[in-house]
Parts: C-alpha cells; sequence; structure tokens
C-alpha cells in the first residue's frame, strides 16, 4: 500500500473522509503542521503528499518549497478551495503533481492520487528503450534509424556534394526542410548563406519581389530598392517550398535563373548574376501537374535533376522513440519543463495513431502534452484527444457501387492522398456492417477485422460510428 501524508492545519479536518476514501489502497497519515510534515519527509519520505492549509496562497506555496528543498522527489498534490484559480495555476507552475478542488471529489482525489503516485514510480523504473545517444538522434538535423529514413540519409550523401538542383517529395509536415539543410550542411556551399522561403505562404503579386528585389517606383509602395532572395543567398542555398503553388508566370522566369544563373529586378534592366543552389520541396505530384498543363514541364525537369522523397510518418514506427525523445529535449528547454521520459503506454498510444499531419502534428501533440503534465513522467492523460483524418460526411455508410465512384470523384478533383481516402471511406462502410453482423461485440468483430481491439474502438471514434447493440459490446 502506498504511504501518503495529508498535511492539514484546519480545525474540523478532512482527514477521516479522507482515510476512508483510500483505506482500500493507500495508507494515511496526518501532519497537522508543515514543521510536523518536514520532519515526517526527512525521516521517511512518504509516496505522496496532499497538502491541505487553512490559507492556501502564500502559505501554501512556502510550504511546498519548503517539501521540495528536502525532497524532490515525492508528488505534491494542493487540495484548495473551488475559487482560488490563482492558487491552481500557481501550484501547477511551480511543479505540482495536481490540484483538487474543495469540497473534495473523493473520486477525483483518488484519480489524481493513483496518476502522480504512477508518475512517481516510474521515475525509478528502468528505460528500456531506445538510447538515441544525443540529443539529436546522432543524425545531425535529422533523426530516424528505420530502412526509409537511411535510405534518405543515403540519398543526402549522394547529392550533396554535387552541385545539381535536389525536388524533396513527401506529405506535408515530413520534414522537408530538415532534409534540405543537411543537403546544404554537407556541401561545398555550407559556409555560405541558407535562405529558405516558402512559395504558398507569399502573395502571388509579393513573391517576385521577394524572390528576384525590385527598383525604387517599380510599382505603388517601393520607396526604394529591394534585394531579393536569390541575391541574399548568393554562393549558398536557396530553399523553395512548396515550388508546386509558385505561379505560371514566375515559373518561367524561375527556370532562366535555373539555365543562365541570372535575372532582373521588378522594375529593372540591369541583368544581376548569382550563383545559387536550388533545393525544392512540395507535397504536391509535380508530374501530373506538369501533365495536367499547371506546372511547366521544363521547370519540373529542371529542379527534379535528383529527387527524393520523404516517408511520412506513420512508415516510420520504429523511429518515434527517438523522435519523442527528441522534441521532449527541445520542448523542455523552451517551455522550462522537466518532463524527462514518457510512459511505455502514453509511448504505445503515440505509436498506434496514423499522424495525417506527420512530424508537426506529432510536435503540437508533444507540446500541449507537456503543459498538462506536472511530473517529470509523460503519461497517456496528458495527450490530447488525436482524432485521425475526418471523412467525408454522410447521411449513410456508401454502398458498395459508391466506392468506385468515390475514387473517380476524388481523382478529378486532383486527390494526391488516395490511398488513405479511399482506405477511411473503406472503414465507412466496412465496420457499421461488421459491427451490426457481430452484433456490436468489439471483441469479435476487432477477431473478424484482424486487428486489435483498441484499434477497433479507435477507428469507431474517429469516424463517429456508434455501436447500435451496446449490450453485448464487450464479451
Amino acid at each position: 500500500m502506498a504511504h501518503v501524508l495529508l498535511v492539514n492545519d484546519t480545525p474540523g479536518s478532512i482527514a477521516e473522509p479522507v482515510r476512508r476514501a483510500l483505506r482500500a489502497s493507500h495508507h494515511v497519515a496526518v501532519a497537522q503542521s508543515v514543521a510536523d510534515c518536514l520532519a515526517r519527509v526527512t525521516a521517511t519520505p512518504p509516496d505522496a503528499i496532499l497538502l491541505d492549509l487553512q490559507h492556501p496562497g502564500r502559505g501554501g506555496f512556502d510550504a511546498f518549497d519548503a517539501i521540495r528543498s528536502v525532497d524532490t522527489r515525492v508528488p505534491v498534490i494542493f487540495l484548495a478551495p473551488a475559487a482560488a484559480a490563482g492558487v491552481v495555476i500557481e501550484a501547477i507552475k511551480r511543479g505540482a503533481s495536481d490540484c483538487v478542488f474543495k469540497p473534495l471529489d473523493l473520486v477525483q482525489l483518488q484519480k489524481a492520487l493513483d496518476e502522480a503516485l504512477d508518475a512517481a514510480g516510474r521515475v525509478h523504473e528502468p528505460d528500456t528503450r531506445p538510447d538515441p545517444g544525443t540529443d539529436d538522434g546522432g543524425t545531425g538535423p535529422i533523426i530516424g534509424s528505420c530502412p526509409a529514413m537511411m535510405e534518405v540519409y543515403k540519398a543526402v550523401g549522394r547529392v550533396a556534394p554535387q552541385d545539381v538542383p535536389v525536388l524533396i517529395t513527401g506529405e506535408s509536415g515530413t520534414g522537408k526542410e530538415l532534409v534540405a539543410r543537411a543537403v546544404h550542411q554537407y556541401s561545398r556551399r555550407a559556409g555560405r548563406p541558407f535562405v529558405a522561403l516558402n512559395c504558398a505562404a507569399i502573395p502571388e503579386q509579393l513573391l517576385e519581389s521577394e524572390l528576384f528585389g525590385h527598383e525604387k517606383g517599380a510599382f505603388t509602395g517601393a520607396d526604394r530598392r529591394r534585394i531579393g532572395r536569390f541575391e541574399q543567398c548568393d554562393g549558398g542555398t536557396l530553399f523553395l517550398d512548396e515550388i508546386g503553388d509558385m505561379p505560371l508566370a514566375l515559373q518561367s522566369k524561375l527556370l532562366r535563373v535555373l539555365q543562365e544563373q541570372a535575372f532582373e529586378r521588378v522594375g529593372g534592366g540591369e541583368t544581376v548574376r548569382t550563383d545559387v543552389r536550388i533545393i525544392s520541396a512540395t507535397h504536391r505530384d509535380l508530374k501530373a501537374r506538369a501533365a495536367a498543363g499547371t506546372f511547366r514541364p521544363d521547370l519540373y525537369y529542371r529542379l527534379g535533376v535528383f529527387t527524393m522523397r520523404l516517408p511520412p510518418l506513420r512508415d516510420r514506427a520504429e523511429d518515434l522513440p527517438l523522435l519523442v525523445r527528441h522534441f521532449l529535449g527541445r520542448f523542455n528547454r523552451e517551455l522550462g519543463r522537466r518532463v524527462s521520459d514518457i510512459s511505455a503506454e502514453a509511448l504505445a498510444r503515440l505509436t498506434q495513431y496514423a499522424w495525417p499531419g506527420n512530424l508537426r502534428e506529432l510536435q503540437s501533440v508533444l507540446k500541449q502534452a507537456l503543459l498538462r503534465t506536472t511530473g517529470t513522467v509523460l503519461l497517456p492523460s496528458a495527450l490530447a484527444d488525436m482524432a485521425g483524418p475526418s471523412a467525408a460526411p454522410a447521411s449513410e455508410p456508401p454502398a458498395r457501387a459508391d466506392l468506385h465512384q468515390f475514387v473517380r470523384r476524388r481523382l478529378s478533383d486532383g486527390s494526391e492522398n488516395l490511398l488513405e481516402e479511399a482506405r477511411l471511406e473503406l472503414d465507412r462502410f466496412l465496420l457499421p456492417m461488421v459491427m451490426e453482423l457481430t452484433r456490436g461485440n468489439q471483441v469479435r468483430a476487432a477477431r473478424v477485422l484482424g486487428v486489435a481491439r483498441l484499434t477497433l474502438r479507435r477507428r469507431l471514434h474517429e469516424l463517429g460510428i456508434a455501436p447500435r447493440f451496446v449490450d453485448s459490446a464487450v464479451s
């Protein structure tokens, strides 16, 4: 049984109700003052402390700091008046494990205590997961050791010394700029500037000036000469992200730069010569766009002298522990947190997720998790509700013939993620049918589908499918 110390200096204390609520799983001792608490912590540290003080503000924080000065490992849960929002904020900011409002919800108290004890216990568990060795996994600016990433590293090593254009493809959020920086870092231009520009983030009328600069008076508001990105990174590397969204009118001017290493500023007649290596990236299918007439084929061939495709995060399950550890280290420094580990359950949940937003989504989820975590171990309860890509709304699951129609429609719409979209559409048709045939028994349904029950439950939740026969949802 866990040993819990309740610090309470209020007459008519809540000690007895707390003892009764926790006696099945915890032994509760009571300290009637902060001094008594410190003496007990010094002699025999408890497994957790419930801090219930008559004046929870300054006095409570002083007591918390005093406890921390004696033992930093014991989780402390504040018991605070319901109106004391400032106390809760300050307590969590200082590192308290949790805060429970009074009058106490004893079920909530039990839950908070169990999570705090779980987190504290895991600090002492041996870490059996792969050690990345260094903060960045020993791979410079990009991280991973799965076979797909090993091919990426090889490609970077092959092309970096060769002064040719590089085209990096892959889904949004897969780390294309990181790979572009790696190519630059290992090239002969490493000591020169690396300049990045997102072609989709700048209005069409401003993108030309951003790339090539402009002369004074070239257009309304051009009150001085502006040096563009090509001149800024002369001798270095220019990374053009989302090149597939570049307007056709600009594509011809970019093609000339690639061919002649020369251009004119907007509104100017002087030819400016430059020495720039172009690395471009896109999540779009440029070959298909070239065939459709929305991207110049000659520019596509120029940009794609050497092409590499980055794998999506869902195909890099082996790399997830490395990536999580790396981002936790980075975000700890950025946010001033001290989360040094992640539970096996939380890591399993992250590994089973499909990550439609790839690395960008992983970083967002981990940042939110760190802000929710008060101890040193990230638990599943700190993870946001990670819902997968939403399926197109429909009044009822599609019939078989609708799948063929769906594929034709998405192809005509120019879909570039058809495999995942088709899987979602199939799930919307298949899962309700299997759930009906098994009368809502999720264990049987998971067995029929050949997936884990947790995977089935996640898919049902993501697609908003409610079992009709809830009385037999479990075996």
